[in-house]
């Protein structure tokens, strides 16, 4: 079965107050959602150690009795198969500090009460679309060939969405561990695409995520004179110790030093992540140049090819 064709996304809600749950579950009730509930986590714990494969995104309270949010996903993150699944916390708890613990635990959507139904349907919708593209890009490398492994120097150029979408595939599988590699490696090129030759800013990416029009925007900008004719490259090069990967845009570059780490002040934003995400989950280092249109990163390749 494609991801496409796939049956409807599966949510874990797990909170100690009933009402909550009913609130959640009535925000949602207008998706084609399977729900299921919790009331703390020794009981989430319990349904999700029995099917891992089964939950697409858990919305979990963080101040719980018997297990609490972050007990549970220190759990999570620590399970073969549950540690891909993304986490969003809802909590009172709206200190700085106190998020930034979240999201470097692995929380990295952050829901604090109160929060607008609006605002929870946009943040399930991001959290599901990154777990989507994980699993899409997971089936891609499952069928993919992995005699890839003998690409020593590679350079490719790319315009699109789904230019980015082959790059990400081919590279990844070049690499010791193409599942990690895609995750951050894919962000990263649709940044050169999107931010970078395209110009879309990090506000109208918010506006046009609302809209639900983002990707209908990137398209429409291909089509222009302004951009029709910009490329972003990759280069890829292996020694015999280390993957490297310069990827570079034709565009003004931004201010990247606010998107390296997870920060406490975007947690609640439909999108901005991804670097961040290759930066602690994809990559051993990550290097921008000054001016902010071009990143290299480094694997760790200890396999002979």
């Amino acid at each position: 079965m494609s991801i496409s064709e796939a049956a409807p996304a599966n949510i874990l809600i797990v909170d100690d107050e009933e009402l909550n749950i009913e609130i959640i579950i009535a925000s949602l009730e207008d998706y084609d959602y399977s729900i299921s509930s919790a009331n703390d986590g020794v009981e989430a714990w319990s349904l999700l150690q029995e099917d891992p494969e089964k939950y697409d995104l858990i919305l979990s309270d963080r101040m719980m009795p018997n297990m609490d949010g972050m007990e549970l996903i220190k759990l999570i993150k620590s399970h073969p198969v549950l540690q891909h699944c993304p986490v969003i916390f809802q909590s009172a708890k709206t200190e700085h500090q106190h998020i930034l613990e979240g999201m470097q635990a692995g929380a990295y959507f952050y829901l604090t009460k109160p929060f607008t139904e609006e605002l929870l349907i946009s943040i399930v919708q991001t959290a599901l679309a990154t777990r989507m593209e994980y699993k899409r890009l997971e089936n891609d490398l499952h069928n993919s060939q992995k005699t890839l492994n003998l690409v020593k120097n590679v350079t490719l150029s790319f315009k699109t969405l789904a230019d980015a979408t082959l790059t990400t595939t081919l590279i990844s599988n070049a690499c010791p561990d193409p599942a990690a590699v895609a995750l951050g490696l894919s962000e990263l090129l649709i940044n050169a695409v999107e931010h970078g030759n395209l110009g879309i800013s990090y506000q109208e990416k918010t506006d046009l995520n609302n809209a639900g029009i983002w990707q209908a925007e990137v398209e429409r900008r291909l089509q222009l004179d302004e951009y029709k004719n910009k490329e972003a490259t990759l280069i890829f090069t292996r020694t015999a110790q280390e993957i490297k990967i310069e990827i570079k845009d034709q565009g003004n570059g931004f201010n990247w030093q606010k998107y390296i780490n997870f920060s406490p002040e975007r947690a609640s934003d439909n999108h901005g992540r991804g670097i961040a995400m290759a930066s602690n989950i994809s990559f051993e280092r990550i290097a921008y140049n000054e001016k902010g249109n071009a990143v290299t990163v480094y694997i760790t390749d200890n396999k002979e090819p």
